[in-house]
């Protein structure tokens, strides 16, 4: 921050200063120039033509330094076939200004042909009345007065700005300090937060970083719950674990002799529940991810192509928004649908009936899945989640597909609701998962 607001000064100053120093000059030069112009217009207006043909003053010109020799300041009419008239200032010598062009109005320019002095020439060419000769009026002054005021200012300019370009640097150093200071006092905060275990920022911090501190507290607490989800899954899958090796130690121990079916029973026990707590562990770190997106009638199609061929005599009829698209991975929605579609088409009486968007809300989308079979009873569809629930144990199944259809679709912010199909006469899941984003 230093070195750029170091840098932005550096030029402006340059600029601001060339600017200046062009502009002054130009004006001094102007005014020293109209100090010129007056002289030859005093000149002019004071020059006659006398009998001989010669032209002359018919009154003194003001200036005393025209009669001072080598005074700097020179006047010369000049034209051609005459002798040049030049002031006693010159002395023995002369300024060089040619007599063959004509200039109506005052021309001015700078010149050197004097060693060790430089001057600046104003000249015009007038026709007298009385004669048709052409007159060049000249008046010369030394450049060395100019040239001085313009050292002096230009002096001025140079210590001016560097004092104001080093006061510049003092206060953006200044602010820049003040400025980040809010900055150490988070730092410090979080140093103590890290010391003492604290699980937020405390204390009185500055108002500027306030909305910091807030988000720093959001990021902490959603890193605690991260982390307690984390111990509480596994501590779920320690105790799910825990009863069939228990059961098998035993088996085991007693060399039973339905040792190897007990094992095989109790391994796909602990399989099922592996594969529970794997695909939350999965819908977690996708949700953390944050950019997780899947067309919903894309991964339909995907999901009864497979489903269809399990169960060729039920009929499964899609409606619906083609375009809804939910802000979950794809993966976990064919799980999720997967899991719901196969046990309306197992439990169903042969149709199925999925709806898609069925109830439009700018932030979820709703997901209808409806079979004709018996249906659940209210009372028992709010333990019908419940790991390891079955209520018709006479099919095939485990009881873990819908805890882990609850489970996913909570962690990715939905909702799974059970209730009774109105055209169908069965049940009626309604799937509510959040929306994507436009963008």
């Amino acid at each position: 921050m230093m070195l750029i607001a170091a840098g932005w000064i550096s030029i402006l100053l340059l600029f601001g200063g060339l600017a200046l120093d062009r502009t002054l000059t130009s004006l001094v030069t102007r005014n020293f120039d109209e100090q010129l112009g007056y002289m030859l217009t005093g000149m002019i207006g004071s020059a006659e033509i006398g009998p001989d043909g010669e032209v002359f003053f018919n009154r003194p010109l003001g200036d005393q330094r025209f009669l001072e020799p080598n005074s700097g300041l020179y006047w010369q009419i000049r034209a051609a076939g005459h002798e040049d008239f030049p002031s006693r200032s010159l002395w023995d010598r002369s300024l060089d200004v040619p007599a063959d062009h004509f200039d109506s109005r005052p021309h001015v320019f700078d010149s050197a042909q004097f060693p060790g002095e430089r001057l600046r020439i104003m000249e015009r060419s007038i026709i007298l009345p009385g004669s048709n000769t052409q007159w060049m009026f000249t008046v010369a002054a030394s450049r060395e007065n100019l040239d001085d005021q313009i050292k002096s200012f230009r002096a001025i300019l140079i210590y001016s700005f560097v004092a104001l370009g080093f006061g510049l640097l003092v206060m953006a150093g200044l602010q820049t300090w003040y400025g980040l200071f809010p900055l150490r006092h988070v730092r410090r905060a979080i140093q103590r937060m890290r010391t003492t275990g604290a699980s937020r920022l405390e204390g009185p911090l500055p108002r500027e970083v306030q909305p910091l501190v807030e988000e720093v507290n959001a990021l902490v607490a959603h890193t605690d719950r991260q982390a307690e989800e984390a111990r509480t899954h596994a501590g779920n899958l320690a105790h799910a674990l825990k009863t069939p090796l228990t059961v098998v130690m035993n088996a085991a121990t007693a060399k039973a002799p339905d040792l190897a079916d007990t094992v095989i029973r109790e391994a796909a026990v602990m399989r099922r529940q592996v594969d529970h707590h794997l695909a939350r562990a999965r819908a977690v770190g996708r949700r953390a991810a944050g950019l997780s997106r899947a067309n919903v009638w894309t991964s339909l199609e995907a999901v009864l192509r497979a489903v269809e061929r399990l169960y060729e005599n039920t009929r499964f009829d899609l409606a619906g928004n083609h375009d809804a698209t939910v802000s979950v991975e794809r993966q976990d929605l064919e799980e999720i649908l997967g899991n719901l579609i196969e046990n309306a088409a197992k439990y169903g009486g042969g149709s199925v009936f999925v709806t898609v968007d069925e109830a439009p809300d700018p932030y979820m989308c709703e997901i209808w899945i409806e079979d004709d079979g018996a249906g659940i009873p209210a009372a028992e569809r709010g333990r019908i989640f419940d790991r390891g629930a079955r209520l018709d144990t006479g099919k095939p199944g485990t009881g873990l597909g819908l805890a882990i259809v609850r489970d996913v679709v909570e962690i990715y912010g939905g909702t799974v609701e059970l209730d009774e199909s109105e055209d169908l006469g069965g049940l009626l899941v309604r799937l509510r998962l959040p929306r994507a984003s436009s963008g």
